[in-house]
């Protein structure tokens, strides 16, 4: 495996409470150093990632560098679970992305190592172009450049922390037992986070970028044709496939549509470590099917 990203000066802590009894914002949370003891105000950056940075899970933390634009003096960028395997019940962990400024970081040395099958040898690229069409995309998209051939292409990527034995509800899961399945037999999904209602889309701004990304799609011909990509970097190793998450059928719905319209996806998959080093292991995780 090639490494792609190495962060300087992890330490590993438990978080106390999020949000912090300092500071109220749900972006900061008490994490106590396992070395040392100190407790200390952490950036999470992903809120609480469903649990991955929220109280008592175990993070690995670096220092901030510019203590005067920030009352944080460290922030949170992975977490740690760890859970026995079904075939020997020996323990086994998981050293996960959670800030997702890293997915942005790993996909931009990707393309500069090469690494992506899809995008082999491209001739140029920008970070962060705005695109603005009247009444039908206005938005900053992460990657946009001019792939091996010379045609154009606009690439958004989204970070992918999350993963369980299957895609379901908590209420479901609680109908299920796992027990037998192999550790890294997982599905990543994506989205999921909070929401106030059921029916409101998880991520409206995931749902806009994936429907703008159609539309430019849509937009393309023979003579001017453009390339629209979306990127899902699954920070973590204990997964074998991935899925559009299905407590989000308007998200579901729209990515099915994006790929039938000609959008790219690309499945990439990380692998970290207590140190910090993030490796490429692959960029064609399977899909599950949209049935």
């Amino acid at each position: 495996m090639t490494q792609i990203l190495k962060l300087n000066n992890i330490i590993e802590g438990i978080v106390v409470k999020r949000p912090s009894k300092h500071i109220k914002t749900p972006y900061v949370a008490d994490v106590k150093s396992s070395s040392t003891g100190e407790e200390v105000l952490c950036h999470t950056a992903s809120l609480g990632c469903c649990g991955l940075a929220d109280t008592n899970a175990l993070i690995l933390m670096t220092p901030n560098s510019n203590k005067k634009t920030t009352k944080c003096s460290h922030s949170a960028f992975l977490s740690i679970i760890q859970e026995k395997d079904k075939d020997n019940n020996a323990i086994k962990e998981v050293i996960i992305g959670i800030n997702p400024k890293l997915a942005e970081q790993l996909v931009e040395t990707a393309l500069n190592k090469n690494l992506f099958s899809k995008l082999q040898n491209i001739k140029s690229y920008n970070r962060e172009k705005a695109i603005y069409i009247k009444d039908k995309v206005d938005s900053r998209f992460d990657f946009t450049g001019t792939d091996q051939n010379g045609i154009p292409f606009i690439m958004e990527v989204k970070n992918v922390p999350l993963a369980d034995y299957e895609d379901m509800t908590l209420k479901e899961r609680k109908k299920y037992d796992f027990a037998g399945r192999a550790f890294d037999s997982k599905v990543a999904y994506f989205p999921d986070g909070y929401r106030k209602s059921s029916s409101e889309p998880v991520s409206p701004r995931a749902l806009k970028h994936i429907k703008e990304l159609t539309y430019i799609k849509s937009q393309s011909t023979l003579e001017k044709p453009i390339r629209c990509i979306m990127c899902y970097v699954i920070q973590r190793d204990d997964v074998n496939r991935f899925q559009v998450s299905v407590i989000d059928p308007e998200y579901r719905k729209a990515v099915k549509d994006a790929i039938e319209s000609g959008i790219e996806i690309i499945t990439m998959v990380v692998s970290w470590n207590r140190q910090g080093e993030a490796s490429f292991v692959r960029d064609d995780l399977p899909i599950t099917s949209f049935d």
